[in-house]
């Protein structure tokens, strides 16, 4: 009699990294040049502990999933049903009314009204207010000598230009600003999305009653006419891409011109300029590291690795940048005017802010070098502290030192 054969014993599945980790905070490119040594351009990880996803770190893979809405759509709602409102993650994921997590009809409808409320903002007085808010910061601290730069600079002027574009008083802006950063470190998230649902709501309410030159009355006058519900969660995604990010790509900035001497001297020199500083940020370690996240209906193949249906494949942009197949030939720390990187997101859902974001960072930076020149870092770099977090690549602090100047002195 013949025996039946026995099953083939399961492979193990592969090992998850961590992305949660305050040691992948501490130096995320080390941990993406080991990801691309032991798996390739596609990784196994763990977004929040039980939350698996796959990484794309390969750049031209990226593009290929970023630039596919079909085989990768963003809507959430499949892979949600088995996430617990608790997850930490889940609130920078999960499905809501607006064109990041929606595809087609809706996904042109959510654009479109974004698109031309955004694009109403005048360059010119952009720029004027950024200053106002960049004299105001820094003449509240430029007397000590010594300041925080994230907490007394980016952040403040990330939040007050994105609050005056959006027609926000500082009350509602707090609490959008609050339940925003807890979104963002993931250790309360859900009260973070709930206080920052009942703000943004709060914020239609006002507008629907006073509008104004704004971008919130202007999504409330669109032709999509938006329902209460939609027009916050156009409002989430607004201060979510336009509070955070901001602020470490101003900081993050401001740390690159301090510590990388042969970068400052090209700057001071003329042989570089601060928006070529912004992109070799955008492009090396951008403040948005791993995110533009989809969710394949079906498994399918990549390259050989077959990616679960459901299952988050999150971009790594930070990753993919440095891929190897795109840098190789290019010597480290010359990336300068090279913006091919992916911090802006490619395919449908590219960033509509790109060019008002540029604006802010290049103004509050130039603002910054031009009114302090003298500024140094209060400590070695080697004892900063990114904060923890899968997608964000964020400092704790950005301690500095100055000449101190009299109260009310001007640059």
């Amino acid at each position: 009699m013949t025996m039946p054969s026995a099953e083939p014993t399961p492979a193990s599945p592969p090992e998850r990294i961590a992305l949660y980790s305050p040691e992948f905070a501490a130096d995320p490119h080390a941990v993406y040049r080991r990801m691309r040594r032991t798996h390739g351009p596609l990784v196994p990880v763990d977004l929040a502990p039980g939350v698996p996803a796959t990484l794309v770190i390969g750049y031209y893979q990226a593009r290929r999933i970023l630039n596919d809405p079909l085989h990768f759509p963003a809507d959430p709602r499949a892979w949600e049903k088995l996430i617990p409102k608790s997850c930490p993650v889940r609130p920078m994921m999960e499905w809501r009314p607006n064109a990041l997590r929606s595809g087609g009809a809706e996904h042109a409808r959510y654009r479109a009204a974004n698109t031309t409320a955004i694009d109403a903002v005048d360059q010119h007085e952009l720029r004027s207010l950024v200053e106002k808010v960049a004299s105001g910061a820094i003449g509240d601290f430029r007397a000590a000598g010594e300041a925080d730069l994230l907490t007394q600079y980016s952040f403040p002027i990330a939040f007050r230009v994105l609050s005056a574009l959006l027609g926000c008083p500082d009350e509602i802006g707090v609490r959008i600003a609050d339940g925003m950063a807890k979104i963002f470190e993931t250790t309360d998230a859900e009260r973070g999305n709930q206080i920052l649902g009942q703000a943004v709501l709060d914020l239609v309410t006002l507008r629907r009653q006073h509008p104004g030159d704004d971008i919130t009355s202007r999504l409330i006058a669109h032709p999509a006419h938006l329902t209460d519900e939609e027009m916050g969660h156009q409002l989430v995604t607004l201060y979510g891409a336009g509070i955070e990010p901001l602020t470490n790509l101003i900081s993050n900035t401001i740390l690159k011109i301090l510590t990388d001497e042969e970068f400052s001297a090209d700057l001071h020199a003329g042989l570089s300029t601060v928006r070529d500083a912004l992109d070799t940020v955008l492009y090396t370690d951008p403040p948005m590291a791993n995110y533009c996240i989809s969710y394949p209906p079906y498994p399918i193949d990549v390259d050989g690795v077959l990616l679960p249906a459901d299952q988050p494949v999150v971009i790594s942009m930070a990753a993919a940048n440095n891929d190897p197949a795109l840098t190789e030939g290019v010597p480290e720390g010359r990336l300068t005017g090279n913006r091919a990187h992916l911090a802006w997101s490619a395919g449908p859902h590219t960033c509509p802010a790109r060019s008002h974001a540029y604006l802010i960072a290049e103004t509050a930076v130039t603002y910054l070098l031009d009114a302090l020149p003298e500024t140094d870092l209060a400590r070695p770099l080697t004892e900063l502290t990114w904060r923890p977090g899968p997608f964000h690549r964020a400092l704790e602090s950005l301690p500095v030192v100055f000449p101190a100047a009299r109260q009310g002195a001007q640059p």
